[in-house]
């Protein structure tokens, strides 16, 4: 980016005319010569783009594994042998699982483009004296900028004036009310959310008008620095990846190194030509390598990706998958995730009595109770003179629109609105006459209105502190009034404030019938005061089961969120995150260093008033500690973390498209609950990988243990190479695949998440890996030496050891669907279709590699006869029954 010389230092800790004056500018404006200057100087007020990965690169990167090379090696040395067959067979293999990879990856990261579409595209902006309409992307520092409602902010910019001003933030703060904007002076420390004299690129205008001087463009801004966080976090490995490369490198080098002194043994004790002894290694090599593993685990974790999408879970990326089901900590937005997003009244209190309001959001289904009892309005008249007041005292609607209630106007109003509501309140043959409408320096909005009996009131509601002063009489429930108890009220107003509530007041004036203008000084004294009521962004009744849950599974929740700490608290305590004691704020990260930030996110799970860079390093600490972690959000703000995170999971009603875009995941709903239904998800997948991997390497481990056998011992390899290709791939793309199917294990949520570092491969995977590859490699072999031995010839020697490697592994399919619990029963043998259905097409696939001439060709295979293929099934059920004895002997040991 071209340097900034108008850049400054915390413009919100400064007085307005002083940031004008640092900036060289005037309230009468620039002149056009030296904005384009300057547009010269610092560029246009738009983000860079990202660099984005060419189709090539994005394709020839899936070769990038060790033992892909080790194959792409085997297919030059059998080219330059002349071997053209096995070469192509090979090659095919390879390309085929770069292809697939290549189509599963999914579009490239669009962060950067999701957050350009919410800035604005036009600006009013005074040059050369006068008011013009430009394009965004040509303002620069000290312009001299116009705001009204309804307008996207084009800059980062200092506020002049500011009327009525309020600006929907929550993408940068996460807070779920707009904030009120004045010209103050902020502290330096203070968070986005504090900055009240600020105006924000990106952010909207719900209500007022504003003036300003534009501050930061482009980069420079703070939707511009989460931009560039954006660029600039790294995104981690997921476990899987990292345990499927430590798995490569290990089986590669072990490979390679018994591949090399198998040929040594077979030159050094039976002088094999140098030709055979390349052509055992590279049959060796083929037969070790599982290279349809890469095909069956993206097979699997795509399968995973449906089932999640039908619980309202989009994956954009296939192995977050399997990471979502080993998270060990979820870091949880609270606005619009674990909340509605939508302002809700929870309390009602009057001088006699307090009440109860049920529902969520603006469905204005609910009740008012009192004392556990419905309460009706004609029958309350406390209740019903505050009511009043907060319905008609009101510029908010309400509309239902396809069974969903939609808001127009302001979020608190909306919930007033929607009491009225609940209350059956008709407000019908009620005129407004005058108004004075709310001010953020007033906090407080007053109405005069004539009622159908022809009597007129003043209606007046705001925050308590401005209404208590204006009242010398509240309001009793028998239509009486007393003279007003501060003390009451103010005991009742920290009440509900230190539940996290937002408290407003209501209060109201009979006149004279002749009166027809509204002043302030009409509502200065004698206000009779009504009652206060309690509104909070609520919890999601869903998402209270969900944290649960989760606990359950021995997994974290975190609150991380950029509202206030006692919201935080209260919201945190209702729905089971903490105790409602304790909340961190963004200062005190402020001031931690790595190590204490990391001792903190041990200690605490709830942190509130935090920005981007707090999001990020929370998360940074968490991993830092060892945690595979999830992270939520809806807002701009969450886009750095949640790309950093294991797995960054997006809102997809109300998230913004950069952040859906820096996920990997996106919840079609919304819904916390979505993200349980998810791990639980995520971790039958990873079980269903290990039963895959568990059954694909003893076929490898079989195969190469054949041609060290035959090496060893001076024989005819029992298997060429291409031979040993197609018993890999066909075996894992039928029957490996099958096990991608199996249902949920029942104890999948009540066990704790496997450990981060934890191998992919225990010790009973390894014995077990073993034990089955010494079985069906020791038949095969037999079976091959005996009817060679009994004249046989070679080519259906090799299709007879084909077919007894075939069958092991279809009767061992069985006992993998189990690790220690028998596969002996009827109902276990028969649950899953889906073996069933592979079986039959891999014995399809096999009558074509024994009967079809072409494939005669292609692998040297021979046509067996009937009697042939009792000697594989006889090999199978032997195998299957040795695995289910070995199991019944783990169970008994295991028992002692």
């Amino acid at each position: 980016m071209t340097h900034n010389p108008f850049h400054i230092e915390n413009p919100h800790a400064r007085e307005a005319h002083d940031v004008i004056t640092s900036l060289q500018s005037s309230r009468t404006g620039l002149q056009s010569d030296e904005a384009a200057a300057r547009l010269a100087t610092v560029g246009p007020n738009r983000l860079p783009s990202p660099p984005k990965e060419g189709l090539f690169k994005r394709f020839f990167k899936h070769f990038h594994d060790v033992l892909i090379y080790i194959l792409l090696l085997a297919t030059l040395i059998t080219a330059l042998m002349g071997h053209w067959i096995d070469t192509g067979v090979i090659l095919g293999v390879v390309v085929i699982n770069a292809i697939i990879g290549f189509i599963q990856e999914g579009k490239a990261e669009e962060a950067l483009e999701g957050i350009r579409n919410m800035l604005s595209l036009k600006a009013h902006v005074l040059r050369d004296g006068a008011w013009d309409e430009i394009d965004a992307a040509e303002l620069v520092p000290g312009d001299i900028v116009r705001l009204r409602s309804g307008d996207r902010v084009p800059a980062d910019m200092r506020l002049l004036d500011a009327v009525n001003l309020a600006i929907e933030e929550s993408a940068l703060t996460g807070e779920s009310v707009p904030s009120d904007k004045t010209t103050h002076v902020a502290a330096p420390e203070s968070g986005i959310g504090d900055r009240h004299g600020m105006a924000f690129s990106g952010t909207l205008v719900v209500a007022g008008r504003g003036l300003g001087v534009v501050s930061a463009t482009g980069a420079a801004t703070q939707i511009g620095h989460i931009s560039t966080l954006i660029a600039e976090v790294e995104t981690l490995e997921t476990p899987l990846t990292k345990q499927m490369k430590q798995f490569g490198k290990v089986l590669s080098v072990a490979i390679v190194g018994m591949a090399f002194l198998m040929g040594f043994a077979g030159w050094f004790f039976h002088s094999y030509p140098l030709g055979d002894i390349l052509l055992a290694a590279i049959g060796f090599t083929v037969a070790a390598i599982p290279e349809g593993l890469p095909a069956i685990l993206t097979i699997t974790l795509a399968l995973g990706v449906q089932r999640m999408a039908r619980r309202n879970a989009i994956t954009r990326k296939l192995n977050a998958v399997e990471t979502l089901g080993s998270v060990t900590v979820i870091c949880s937005d609270k606005t619009g995730t674990l909340t509605c997003n939508e302002m809700t009244v929870r309390h009602v209190t009057t001088a006699d009595h307090t009440y109860t309001i049920s529902g969520t959001g603006y469905n204005p289904d609910g009740d008012i109770t009192r004392n556990g009892h419905t309460v009706a309005l004609d029958h309350a008249y406390d209740l019903h003179a505050l009511i009043e007041v907060m319905d008609i005292c009101n510029d908010t609607t309400l509309h239902e629109e396809n069974g969903r209630w939609e808001l127009v106007g302001e979020p608190t109003e909306g919930s007033l609105r929607t009491l009225g509501m609940k209350a059956a309140f008709n407000s019908a043959g009620v005129t407004r006459i005058d108004i004075i409408p709310f001010e953020s320096e007033n906090k407080f909005m007053a109405t005069l209105n004539e009622f159908s009996h022809g009597h007129k009131k003043i209606l007046l509601k705001g925050a308590p502190d401005r209404l208590l002063g204006r009242c010398s009489l509240q309001q009793c429930a028998d239509h009486s009034t007393a003279p007003i108890d501060r003390p009451y009220w103010e005991e009742q107003i920290n009440i509900l404030s230190n539940q996290g509530l937002r408290v407003l007041a209501a209060a109201h004036r009979t006149v004279a019938s002749e009166t027809q203008t509204l002043t302030r000084h009409d509502i200065e004294n004698d206000m009779i005061f009504l009652g206060i009521v309690g509104i909070i962004d609520p919890p999601r009744p869903e998402a209270i089961e969900s944290i649960a849950a989760c606990h359950r599974a021995g997994i974290r929740v975190i609150m991380i969120t950029g509202d206030h700490a006692g919201t935080a608290k209260a919201i945190g305590r209702e729905m089971g995150i903490g105790d409602g004691k304790y909340a961190i704020t963004g200062s005190e990260l402020e001031m931690a260093s790595e190590s204490e930030l990391q001792a903190l996110v041990r200690q605490n799970v709830i942190f509130a008033r935090t920005s981007p860079e707090h999001k990020l390093r929370l998360v940074m600490a968490l991993q830092a500690n060892g945690d595979v972690v999830a992270m939520t959000g809806d807002g701009v703000n969450d886009a750095p973390a949640l790309k950093r995170a294991d797995v960054g999971i997006a809102m997809g009603i109300k998230g913004t498209e950069a952040t859906k875009e820096s996920a990997k995941i996106v919840l079609a709903d919304d819904n916390f609950a979505s993200i349980e239904r998810a791990v639980e998800e995520g971790r039958t997948t990873y079980d269903n990988l290990r039963k895959a991997i568990l059954f694909i390497l003893p076929t490898n481990g079989a195969e190469g243990l054949v041609i060290l056998a035959a090496v060893a011992f001076g024989f005819l390899l029992p298997l060429t190479p291409v031979q040993i290709l197609w018993v890999n791939m066909v075996t894992a793309v039928t029957l490996a695949l099958a096990l991608a199917f199996e249902p949920s294990e029942p104890d999948v949520m009540q066990r704790p998440p496997r450990k981060p570092g934890a191998s992919i491969l225990d010790g009973v995977f390894l014995w077990r890996i073993a034990f089955v590859s010494s079985l069906i490699a020791g038949a095969t072999f037999s079976v091959f030496v005996f009817e060679k031995h009994s004249g046989m010839p070679i080519e259906l020697a090799r299709t007879l050891a084909v077919n007894t490697l075939v069958f092991g592994q279809i009767f061992y399919l069985f006992n993998s669907r189990f690790l220690r619990e028998s596969s002996m029963t009827l109902q276990r043998l028969f649950a899953n279709r889906a073996a069933w259905i592979s079986v039959v097409i891999l014995l399809g696939l096999q009558l074509v590699f024994v009967y079809a001439p072409f494939m005669h060709t292609l692998f040297n295979s021979a046509p067996l006869k009937l009697q042939h293929w009792l000697i594989p099934f006889a090999i199978g059920l032997g195998v299957f029954l040795l695995v289910e004895f070995e199991k019944w002997v783990f169970r008994k040991v295991a028992k002692r």
